[in-house]
């Protein structure tokens, strides 16, 4: 279901839709482009390699001609070993030409209101505390929790969709979910 956005009092520039498999390749060229070569080598995409994104949690905004403009998507996570079923974000990304228009924040509204519908219990995520706080993220669950690899403590965000989903959690996330299959591997690569 597209879900048009207005930006800037103007009628509705881009709309927040289902990725689909037609937009994997301009998904990884935006990717490129706002975050660089070195995002694949992020602790966070240590939990997303070779898994799909969690069911309904992958986005993209189409501008106008039906381009991808930006893209979001949420991941199955364990917290520690059998721990609790979480979801974790990322990676957001807006076309670095579109900067400030307001995509980035429709697109994580967007996401947190369908995770919510669907049921999860909450976000995590590796990111800007000032930026991610507007939507409720902050680091005050998240002491006793850990990513694989280097990660900036700081850095590690929680959003809770069920009040007290987060109490007492503790552990190092583990990847959950949908694993790849054998051509999307590929085709990832």
């Amino acid at each position: 279901m597209e879900m048009p956005v207005e930006i800037g009092g103007h009628a509705p520039a881009f709309g927040m839709v289902a990725e689909t498999a037609a937009d994997v390749a301009a998904r990884e060229a935006l990717l490129d482009r706002a975050m660089g070569p070195k995002r694949r080598k992020k602790s966070s995409e240590k939990l997303r390699r070779g898994r799909r994104p969690s069911e309904g949690l992958a986005f993209v905004a189409r501008d106008a001609s039906g381009g991808v403009a930006g893209t979001v998507r949420l991941w199955d996570v364990r917290l520690g070993e059998g721990g609790a079923a979480v979801l974790l974000l990322g990676p957001l990304a807006v076309d670095p030409s579109l900067k400030n228009a307001g995509i980035g924040s429709a697109l994580m509204r967007h996401a947190i209101a369908e995770a919510a519908r669907l049921g999860h219990a909450a976000i995590l995520l590796v990111g800007d505390a000032p930026y991610y706080a507007r939507f409720g993220f902050s680091a005050e669950k998240t002491g006793s929790l850990a990513m694989p690899g280097p990660y900036e403590r700081h850095r590690l965000l929680a959003l809770e969709l069920v009040e007290g989903a987060l109490d007492g959690v503790h552990g190092t996330l583990k990847a959950a979910g949908r694993k790849l299959k054998a051509q999307e591997l590929i085709s990832a690569a």
